[in-house]
């Protein structure tokens, strides 16, 4: 009769085991459909990532925010430059102007680019007299960028 009984509480054991464990592996999931920030929220949780040096996370955050903001690739571009990653940064330069045309500052980081790799100088005298072109409020900034890139040629 003991036999019986360990038995039974042995199966009772067994049984209690397999269904927690059952239970574990199929628990309901929260599924967030709509995300909970917005474009400019990603952005900014982008910028504070790179502060930090996180670059993997601010790339992240970038790359959500670029589906509604254009702007974000031209924080993606500076990214890939302190990483110099300069194909990736190149790239993600030429999206922010296809993007946004206006956004002077993609001219100058991609003149800065060229600068940087002692390339396209030509390219890049062009690009930051975009620049300037379109911000003129920055002119100081983007005169700076084109007296390095005349002091190579």
């Amino acid at each position: 009769m003991r036999t019986i009984k360990i038995y039974l509480y042995f199966s009772f054991l067994i049984s209690c085991f397999l269904f927690i464990s059952s239970c574990t592996t199929t628990a309901p999931r929260i599924i967030v459909l709509d995300d909970p920030l917005s474009p400019e929220e990603h952005l900014n949780l982008g910028v504070t990532y790179e502060k930090q040096g996180d670059f993997d996370n601010a790339l992240k955050e970038y790359k959500e925010a670029s589906k509604k903001l254009p702007l974000a690739y031209l924080y993606m571009g500076n990214v890939y430059f302190q990483k110099k990653e300069y194909e990736e940064a190149e790239v993600h330069y030429k999206k922010a102007i296809k993007k946004d045309p206006e956004n002077a500052d993609a001219y100058n980081n991609l003149a800065w680019l060229y600068y940087t790799k002692r390339e396209r100088l030509d390219e890049a005298e062009r690009l930051v007299l975009k620049a300037i072109e379109i911000n003129p409020s920055k002119k100081e900034i983007y005169l700076d960028t084109l007296e390095k890139i005349k002091g190579l040629q």
